[in-house]
């Protein structure tokens, strides 16, 4: 834990006297906060899951299994007291803590599991340990960035910037973009039903298949996606500019672009992780140099993830769909509700035991050509998700994949190591570059300091997968920044 200190000057002490460096309030707040809230997340908590009640195995998947917990409880707490924000090391801290750790540790200790495990504990065991495996490489990824310095730019005029008249244009785009949806779906009363209602509704509109999502996926993509960037953008635009927040055409965009988000990314008709990458880069961005927000954050990460996530699929279906859990352990809404990144990882492992191999490459291919339609690609790879869910015979095959068995189905265990490396070392650049931009350059157009705080929340589900899922929302997010990105320096038509 890095301790700051402002330094006394020398100047006017008497001779002989030794200068003592004052602590900063923030530093002795940070001491103070250190030792309860490693201990509480790194040792209190998956201690009070693991005397939790239960006819669970006390074998070898489970301590491998506490090990991962504790250590990811750990560098969460420690990415809480950093002294500078790592927002993408935070947010994968925070994924890998709950639905890596407390939730599958939970549904070890009481034997229950929202999706089932269908191979042995040997492939689970090989699933926690691979787990923990990336997230050590996860760290020593971040560790090798060190040795490779940020390069300051020597020509400021060149930095990347946002073009004023583009980024009202990115406006009417989110506006036009989300009509259309609402239009689609029959109205905005839809969009305060629930989740299936939405589902069923496109289907029945056609732009949606059992064979293809593609049209699915711009609809909602272009509906969604270009609304966030465009708030993001304003949001940035009149925190940072004084100017900005006295031109009334301003404010009033950035108050119809929060209506308009309130609409089309609210929670109730979107997924969870959605909204967490909504709820997370719009505070990062409204609080661009808040460490008490960044930790906030986090802290209120873990609960809402724990306590509201298990529940929060209320408004998943419609009243005849959902199906309320009677709980006698605190700790049984996270072992039978959505968390099975773990168990869907095993299962991964399963799958790829029982004949099919490693596909070297091939699902990976599907996720990054995401906007091929099947029509033209009948080939195309499903959902890594999917397609374990039904050769495992599930009626529901809408199942999570998290990046460890998205690796694993491509590479095997060579992929997991050298994809967190890499996922680590990119990950701090990345926060390096958030630090020193957001400190350095003020500028309302700093792309940057939108991009960032984008991705770390947006990591959320990149890292719970599957990755064709996910890749229809970040193909749209590019086109937005493309279209008001620019490298001129003329300040008549930047941000001011």
């Amino acid at each position: 834990m890095a301790v700051q200190t402002h330094e006394i000057q020398s100047r006017g002490l008497p001779p002989g006297e030794v200068e003592v460096p004052a602590v900063s309030p923030r530093a002795l707040l940070s001491r103070a906060l250190a030792v309860p809230l490693i201990l509480g997340l790194g040792l209190f908590l998956p201690a009070l899951v693991a005397v939790q009640p239960g006819p669970g195995v006390r074998d070898g998947v489970f301590w491998v299994q506490m090990v991962l917990t504790s250590y990811a409880g750990i560098r969460l707490a420690v990415m809480a007291l950093t002294a500078h924000r790592k927002l993408i090391q935070g947010s994968f801290w925070l994924f890998v803590y709950v639905a890596m750790g407390v939730a599958p540790l939970a549904q070890d200790v009481l034997d229950q599991t929202p999706t089932p495990v269908v191979g042995t504990r040997a492939d689970l065991l090989v699933a926690v340990a691979l787990v923990l495996i990336g997230c050590a490489a996860f760290d020593v990824g971040t560790l090798l960035s060190r040795h490779r310095p940020i390069r300051r730019a020597r020509r400021r005029e060149r930095s990347a910037s946002f073009h004023r008249k583009r980024v009202f244009l990115l406006a009417a785009v989110a506006f036009v973009g989300s009509a259309l949806l609402v239009v689609k779906l029959g109205g905005p009363a839809v969009f305060f039903s629930s989740r299936q209602a939405i589902t069923d509704t496109i289907r029945a509109d056609g732009a949606a298949s059992a064979e293809s999502n593609v049209g699915s996926a711009f609809l909602r993509g272009f509906g969604t996606v270009p609304a966030l960037v465009a708030l993001l953008i304003f949001t940035r635009w009149l925190v940072t500019s004084r100017r900005a927040r006295r031109r009334p055409l301003v404010i009033a965009t950035w108050g119809a672009l929060l209506l308009l988000n309130a609409v089309v990314n609210n929670p109730v008709s979107n997924p969870r992780y959605w909204f967490l990458t909504v709820l997370f880069s719009f505070l990062f961005t409204a609080f661009p140099r808040s460490p008490a927000m960044y930790r906030a954050a986090l802290a209120l990460g873990v609960i809402g993830a724990l306590v509201v996530f298990p529940f929060a699929d209320r408004f998943r279906y419609d009243d005849g769909g959902y199906k309320p859990v009677e709980t006698t352990s605190v700790f049984e809404p996270l072992a039978v509700k959505d968390y099975d990144q773990v168990g869907m990882f095993a299962n991964t492992v399963t799958f790829a035991d029982s004949g099919p191999g490693h596909f070297y490459g091939r699902q990976i291919a599907g996720s990054v050509f995401f906007f091929v339609p099947r029509s033209v690609w009948p080939g195309k790879p499903r959902d890594t998700g999917v397609m374990i869910g039904q050769w495992m015979g599930m009626k529901n095959v809408n199942l999570s994949s998290p990046m460890w068995a998205e690796l694993w189905i491509d590479f095997g265990a060579g992929g997991v190591v050298a994809g967190f490396l890499g996922l680590g070392y990119l990950s701090a650049r990345g926060d390096r570059l958030y630090a020193r931009r957001t400190a350095v350059d003020r500028r309302p157009g700093n792309v940057m300091a939108i991009v960032i705080p984008l991705v770390a929340g947006y990591s959320f589900i990149l890292l719970r997968g599957p990755l064709l899922q996910a890749s229809g929302r970040i193909g749209v997010a590019l086109i937005c920044f493309a279209l008001v990105t620019t490298l001129r320096s003329d300040p008549r038509r930047l941000l001011r």
